[in-house]
């Protein structure tokens, strides 16, 4: 194979990664432009079935485990060494778009096909993968495929789950025939890198074309049931009420504030909200409310639950209303790897894009790969900021930027 010493001005086919995309895009494609292709169902298979193709006249070996994780494999030269990977995944929401997950799948692909193009060997295997269920949006838990990988939970517990249907994970991985025979967690990894769309605005909003990311916030999910007192709005005076809306309220500016108090990653954010019993001339006397709190680091976030508490504790003591708090889910923070994070950030400097550290306030594979292997994350810009979203959009040059940053410190780190 023809190898070069200068790979400084090595750039990958923009137009060819975005006609894959497109491509992909059609299979599941809404009437909005967006794309419905939920795990393990037939759109998914067909998706499979032509990423799949795609590697395999790329000249990839696959492999495929028995969660359905795909893996792609370009050989090295010293095929004993663990691949370089990249990837994310190919499922979508009901409403999802086209770049989400299936843009740093073809990324990868892309890279392979542009060393391909130019002739030039790696020393080590170049890997791409795409992972089972990242979104969650059929099967729960949320990036399941990842998640067994990583020994985040069973595949006992994974193949349990079932849809609102009844079919559970393993009948469908049977059905749609990617359940494989490897040992999910057994396929060797060397590093990992994941390209994604930014799912915010902060990039857009800065006119910056590459985010390095640092790392993932840690989540903490709760729902709180504050319990008070059904009454007539009219006879019913201001001092003689127990109104759990009120006291509700309260605590939910304390989730925004807490966020505020715990910036500059502090998140806070109540989404869902039941009122009993709902009538516009009764007073609430009951409100079931969501809490979602994320920061950086699992001691901030774990700092911003414990002030809902506190307060909570408060109120309850001052007003004699009922308020529990549960916790629903947990997701620790993740920070990544430095020398990940500085290749990324050598990369963009040395290709002329403008970068700076932009953090995930969204999960992603990439999460539980980094408990297995050094890790980084590229992101680029969205239109809008907006994602999950049939309306989800990106810049052909955003697209081209970021696999240009993947080729490159893949290249470093599988060596030449």
């Amino acid at each position: 194979m023809n190898t070069t010493n200068d790979l400084s001005t090595l750039r990958i086919h923009g137009e060819r990664l975005w006609r894959s995309l497109m491509e992909l895009a059609r299979i599941g494609g809404t009437d909005k432009g967006g794309v419905c292709r939920l795990a393990l169902t037939d759109l998914d298979r067909q998706g499979r079935d032509l990423v799949t193709r795609w590697a395999r006249e790329a000249g990839m070996e696959v492999t495929v485990d028995r969660i359905g994780n795909v893996f792609m494999r370009r050989p090295g030269r010293n095929n004993a060494l663990p691949p370089v990977m990249t990837g994310s995944h190919i499922d979508t929401q009901p409403t999802g778009g086209k770049f989400d997950g299936n843009y740093g799948v073809l990324a990868g692909l892309e890279v392979v096909r542009t060393l391909n193009d130019h002739g030039i060997e790696t020393e080590a295997p170049i890997e791409v993968a795409f992972w089972t269920n990242e979104e969650g949006s059929r099967f729960v838990p949320v990036m399941m495929g990842s998640g067994v990988f990583a020994g985040a939970f069973s595949l006992e517990h994974a193949y349990a789950a079932t849809d609102v249907d009844g079919r559970t994970v393993r009948e469908e991985l049977e059905r749609i025939g990617y359940i494989g025979d490897e040992e999910p967690g057994q396929h060797p990894m060397g590093a990992y890198f994941e390209t994604h769309i930014e799912q915010g605005p902060v990039l857009e909003d800065a006119g910056v074309t590459i985010g390095v990311v640092p790392g993932v916030l840690g989540i903490r999910w709760f729902d709180c049931t504050v319990t008070g007192m059904e009454a007539h709005a009219g006879p019913t005076p201001m001092a003689l009420r127990r109104d759990a809306l009120q006291v509700a309220t309260t605590l939910m500016q304390e989730v925004v504030a807490s966020a505020l108090r715990h910036g500059p990653h502090g998140r806070g954010t109540v989404g869902m909200v039941q009122v009993h019993p709902n009538s516009r001339n009764v007073i609430p006397g009951r409100v079931k409310f969501s809490i979602d709190v994320r920061n950086m680091s699992d001691e901030l976030v774990d700092r911003q639950a414990r002030e809902i508490r506190d307060l909570a504790a408060r109120l309850q003591a001052q007003t004699g209303l009922s308020i529990v708090i549960e916790p629903v889910s947990t997701y620790p923070a993740q920070a990544f790897d430095t020398g990940c994070i500085q290749a990324i950030e050598r990369a963009a400097q040395g290709l002329g894009y403008s970068h700076m550290p932009v953090v995930s306030g969204a999960g992603h594979d990439a999460v539980y790969a980094a408990r297995l292997a050094p890790t980084g994350m590229i992101f680029i810009p969205c239109k809008d900021g907006i994602s999950h979203n049939e309306i989800e959009d990106a810049e052909p040059e955003h697209i081209t930027a970021g696999c240009n940053v993947l080729l490159h410190v893949m290249l470093e780190r599988a060596g030449l």
